[in-house]
């Protein structure tokens, strides 16, 4: 993969060291150039890459732009409480559009896999429900957002497990990777906000978030059905 793409890669490597070191010395200019910039390469990426002709590549498409949004709000949250939650909503929505995009891998053959999916729905399951718990006490007037939030990652999870068997195994690892690092980014990101702040938060959260888009981009553009006679 880092082969295939070297151009693409040496742009992303240097938004993400760009974006990492904005985070560490705590940089707010350089961080309001660079920040859009990770989805904003992503998008062109995925679109010259899959000219956008199917209906899994255009709701990709469609949650790489909500992030985009995201990315923009959540920048501003200091500035305004409320960009926090329109920051949530903008990734509630991106989870929605690549958890359809994946529903549209598993509904090819829904008869693969499964006791893959039972382990992927039970696994979720526990990790969501014991992590919602552990955050509930913190969480005052957010739990509610909190908790459709977690349950549509925790299915977005689910979908990416699913695609197991019914697509080339590159875009299978790639995206199921991805899926993990955004759990592990927002997973972060919720208990540095509610709990207690984390030494270096930014630069945990932002680089397991662009690792997640960038495994997630990339396993959209090498996605091949498997077909099955």
């Amino acid at each position: 993969m880092l082969k295939k793409y070297p151009k693409f890669n040496l742009l992303f490597a240097l938004i993400f060291v760009l974006q990492l070191v904005a985070e560490f010395n705590n940089l707010n200019t350089l961080r309001l150039i660079v920040k859009p910039l990770i989805v904003v390469s992503l998008l062109t990426m995925f679109c010259l890459s899959t000219g956008l002709k199917g209906r899994f590549h255009k709701r990709l498409f469609a949650g790489l732009f909500f992030a985009l949004a995201g990315d923009v709000f959540l920048m501003f949250n200091n500035l305004n409480a409320s960009f926090f939650m329109y920051g949530l909503i903008a990734f509630l929505t991106c989870h929605i559009c690549y958890t359809s995009a994946f529903y549209l891998d598993f509904r090819s053959a829904p008869e693969l896999d499964k006791k893959g999916a039972r382990i992927a729905i039970a696994l979720c399951f526990i990790f969501s429900i014991s992590f919602y718990f552990y955050l509930r006490p913190h969480l005052g007037i957010m739990r509610v957002p909190v908790l459709a939030y977690t349950i549509i990652i925790s299915l977005m999870m689910m979908m990416a497990a699913f695609r197991n068997l019914r697509v080339n195994k590159e875009s299978f690892n790639l995206i199921l990777s991805g899926a993990i690092f955004f759990l592990l980014s927002d997973s972060i990101l919720a208990y540095n906000k509610f709990v207690t702040d984390l030494p270096h938060a930014g630069v945990l959260i932002m680089g397991t978030y662009m690792i997640a888009q960038y495994l997630i981009t990339m396993g959209g553009i090498e996605r091949q059905l498997v077909r099955k006679d």
